[in-house]
């Protein structure tokens, strides 16, 4: 079985696409003996497709799937774990602003925790934005009722119980670390870095909106008091 899956949502990235693969590429080298690199392209209208196709067919750890249109972040993450066969299953964006190094600051907290979630201790970009950003994230922990620093960090890794215990919606992908914790799971912070952009705009970030993503955190909040939540003590066997 494959040991890591790397899950990275594409979206119009053409600028990043080769650099972002040789990065991981460069990563995993001698520290993962089986991984496999699923790009998933999000509808792109730029000429990502074609780099993408040409990097799977020169390396065959690497798997592309091509969305018709673009269905959004989630949907990515989500088709993208679907597909993953890796025990080990690690998200990052693809505009190179993470850095795929991190994946082995979070690699030794696995088999004790089954989540780790990267938290940007030192966010690159303009002063509005990262002030922005925290105040949201602060928000949504208060409507969810959570204390997750950085829960739309895109850096994370995850067990496979973890990816098989997922339901996701649109949105959701930014509440992983709480969705992991609904289910029973584990779930810790560790720092990574946050590299400045190289090559265009954060093109989620313009397209998710503000009011979405506190509605979201709303249906987070509601899920959490209505899931059933409970832990078995112990049982005769049938």
């Amino acid at each position: 079985m494959i040991r890591l899956s790397i899950v990275v949502p594409v979206y119009n990235e053409e600028e990043n696409i080769y650099d972002l693969y040789l990065s991981i590429a460069e990563a995993l080298k001698g520290k993962v003996e089986n991984y496999e690199i699923v790009l998933v392209n999000d509808g792109s209208k730029d000429r990502s497709s074609l780099l993408l196709n040409e990097i799977a067919q020169i390396d065959p750890a690497v798997k592309v799937i091509h969305f018709k249109k673009s269905y959004g972040q989630t949907a990515a993450i989500s088709a993208g774990i679907k597909s993953s066969r890796g025990e080990l299953i690690a998200l990052m964006d693809a505009d190179m602003q993470t850095d795929p190094r991190d994946i082995f600051r979070l690699m030794p907290f696995i088999g004790k925790i089954d989540l780790v979630n990267g938290r940007r201790m030192e966010r690159k970009g303009n002063r509005f934005k990262k002030i922005s950003s925290r105040l949201d994230n602060r928000i949504c922990n208060w409507i969810t009722g959570e204390t997750i620093y950085d829960t739309d960090c895109p850096l994370k890794l995850f067990t496979r119980e973890v990816a098989d215990s997922f339901h996701l919606y649109n949105g959701m992908h930014r509440f992983l670390p709480t969705l992991a914790k609904m289910n029973g799971f584990s779930v810790i912070e560790v720092t990574v870095t946050h590299q400045k952009k190289k090559h265009g705009v954060s093109k989620y970030w313009v397209l998710k909106g503000r009011y979405t993503g506190f509605m979201d955190a709303i249906l987070i909040g509601w899920l959490k008091k209505k899931g059933i939540m409970y832990h078995i003590k112990g049982g005769n066997k049938i």
